[in-house]
């Protein structure tokens, strides 16, 4: 294990929705996804204080094989060299990811523990759009969670409404994860993708008032207030997280312009 996951502070990014192209040059809503994802990549180079990285999902836009070689280019080429680790979202195959993202720096280990927190990366993809986490993932959390530590869960799909068209395309099976989430104090945060926003939310059912958190695309942020998909034209970004050893978290938004 990295000797900084014994450290009392855990320090990793989120990036997410790429919606890459077999074409480098292809354009996405009048953006240029690759270029935005490497932009995002090199930014993250620039941030000596990461443990690891983490990718939420929606690699591809076009489904095909070659925007997931894309993706690893990307990759090598901005010389980041921490560990990342990826979970699919709804437009994504499970087969090419593991196919591309199996050697280093990629990790497809769903768990990562320090000496008091637990990040715990959930599956959300389903057969539609929209997301859901198993019943047998979440009957699972009770043989992962480990009490004496602190949790943040991550997915790609909204554990919660966010209030814009997306929310068609959210988790679908909202009451039942928050039944299981309830049964645990010690999960602090729910990190999401999908929304194409930064946005901080929290679903009415939680019992510990859990925060539901998303994260900016690398490839375009969703226009709130459109009746479907729309670039906002605002730029590109991550988040970065910081945990801390009483449970505390903090979370920045970096913004990026290629």
């Amino acid at each position: 294990m990295n000797s900084k996951l014994i450290n009392t502070e855990l320090t990793f990014a989120q990036f997410t929705d790429c919606h890459l192209y077999e074409d480098k040059q292809a354009l996405h809503h009048g953006a240029n996804v690759y270029q935005n994802l490497f932009a995002v990549l090199r930014a993250l180079t620039q941030l000596p204080e990461l443990d690891f990285a983490v990718f939420t999902g929606d690699l591809t836009q076009d489904h095909t094989e070659r925007s997931y070689q894309n993706f690893v280019e990307a990759v090598s080429q901005s010389q980041l060299n921490i560990p990342i680790y990826w979970l699919a979202g709804n437009h994504d195959e499970i087969f090419y990811m593991n196919s591309y993202l199996n050697a280093a720096p990629f990790n497809s280990a769903k768990q990562i523990e320090s000496n008091h927190w637990q990040v715990i990366l959930l599956d959300s993809k389903s057969e539609t759009p929209a997301g859901e986490i198993s019943t047998q993932q979440l009957n699972q959390l009770n043989e992962l969670i480990d009490p004496k530590k602190f949790q943040l869960l991550m997915m790609h799909h909204h554990a919660t409404n966010v209030g814009y068209f997306i929310d068609h395309h959210g988790l679908n099976n909202q009451d039942e994860f928050w039944r299981h989430i309830n049964q645990y104090k010690s999960i602090k945060v729910i990190a999401c993708g999908h929304v194409h926003n930064a946005l901080i939310r929290q679903h009415t059912n939680s019992k510990f008032q859990v925060p539901v958190i998303t994260c900016p695309a690398t490839s375009i942020q969703f226009d709130q207030f459109a009746t479907t998909v729309k670039n906002a034209n605002l730029p590109s970004g991550f988040r970065v997280y910081t945990l801390y050893s009483n449970g505390d978290s903090l979370s920045q938004i970096h913004n990026v312009t290629s």
